[in-house]
């Protein structure tokens, strides 16, 4: 989520690449090769120079969910796939209200995991530069999406009041389908800053890496939602990212610091393709600023460094969250062609026991019933005839 923007298109005489942004503002022709995204102070913050030396996200390909990307600004060059638009709003990519925020996430996640690929699945058009609209399970068509094309990594740099609070049960599903697939999914802490806000979505489902906004201190950003689901943290302000119209500016929020995240998963995916999320999810809290201090609701477990979770990736701690295999029989499959189980027998011996002792109790308790009863009948004719004899 972007809080704000600092309007600095960056010319490209100044930045040293060969295309540059026309007078009207339109992206000019792709090279053939992405151009490198201007570097800005995330480099240092997240030791990306060392873990660079280990991966760049070779063979991973990284979901961006967000307002579509417009693939042929020069960052982006040769690396997206665009993937289907649940917005429907009869935007085009080329037209400037499409793509705005989308662009800039896909440039951070490259500038991370500059050899990865790019996913982009509309399900998000921009409202204006501080927030968004969602449609009725938007977020879960996109999700299965990218499940079923392919995706390692899947990043949403949405959330917040204009993308609605509430939790939605399609949303958490599509979530546990990912978790299933081995799919990490991140999303944006929000930019609600320190109110007393309820949880937001999709930051607050369970499974999901919400990732709050950091500034230059490497504290946290003024804006960044503080909540005790907040699982790590990243550069968040001046971070410079793709303009859908072509050249660069400086953007603030959780958004980016989601999109570098997600760019970090995908060089950790890229060292070990086996990492479930769970495991991705452990890395990144266990290799964080201040992970021996334990998760503050201000930045979760605190700054990520993307070398150190690199190389713990080579070596993950156990997944002890992998479902266990089904021991019951398989019948025949329903005419869908849907595979079907069955529970092992149920064990008749234990249940005659059950019963019969449930049978034992109740007499018990009628037993108890009767008998106390029957006492306060007793108690009541004595005091009967104490009173005739008074």
């Amino acid at each position: 989520m972007i809080v704000r923007r600092t309007a600095v298109a960056v010319a490209a005489s100044l930045i040293g690449l060969t295309a540059s942004a026309s007078a009207s503002g339109t992206a000019t022709a792709a090279p053939r090769a992405a151009e490198t995204v201007p570097q800005s102070w995330e480099y240092s913050a997240l030791n990306l120079a060392q873990a660079h030396r280990a991966a760049q996200g070779e063979g991973v390909t990284v979901a961006v969910l967000d307002s579509g990307v417009e693939a042929g600004h020069p960052a982006l060059a040769g690396k997206v796939t665009t993937g289907p638009d649940y917005v429907e709003d009869g935007l085009q990519p080329g037209d400037p209200k499409w793509g705005d925020h989308g662009t800039a996430m896909a440039s951070d996640v490259l500038k991370v995991a500059p050899k990865a690929e790019i996913l982009s699945i509309r399900i998000t058009s921009d409202k204006d530069e501080d927030g968004f609209y969602r449609g009725t399970s938007r977020i879960a068509r996109g999700i299965d999406y990218a499940i079923e094309h392919g995706a390692d990594v899947i990043s949403m740099s949405i959330g917040g009041e204009l993308l609605g609070d509430s939790y939605d049960e399609d949303e958490a599903d599509a979530l546990g389908r990912a978790a299933q697939a081995g799919v990490p999914v991140l999303a944006s802490a929000g930019n609600s800053g320190d109110e007393f806000n309820d949880a937001q979505y999709p930051a607050g489902y369970p499974g999901v890496i919400a990732v709050a906004a950091l500034q230059q201190s490497g504290t946290r950003a003024e804006f960044s939602t503080v909540r005790t689901y907040n699982s790590v943290a990243a550069p968040g302000v001046a971070i410079m990212s793709a303009k859908n119209t072509g050249g660069y500016e400086a953007i603030n929020g959780t958004s980016p610091a989601t999109a570098l995240s997600a760019g970090v998963v995908a060089l950790m995916k890229s060292a070990n393709g086996d990492l479930t999320s769970a495991q991705v999810r452990s890395i990144l809290t266990r290799t964080a600023r201040h992970a021996s201090s334990g998760p503050s609701p201000l930045d979760g477990y605190g700054m990520i460094d993307a070398a150190a979770a690199v190389e713990s990736s080579a070596k993950p701690p156990a997944d002890r969250t992998e479902p266990i295999a089904h021991k019951g029989k398989e019948h025949l499959a329903t005419p869908d062609g849907t595979p079907k189980t069955q529970h092992p027998p149920l064990d008749t011996e234990l249940v005659a026991i059950g019963g019969a002792a449930a049978a034992v109790g109740l007499v018990m308790v009628i037993g108890a019933l009767l008998s106390a009863r029957a006492a306060r009948r007793r108690g009541t004719r004595a005091r009967a005839q104490q009173a005739g004899q008074g």
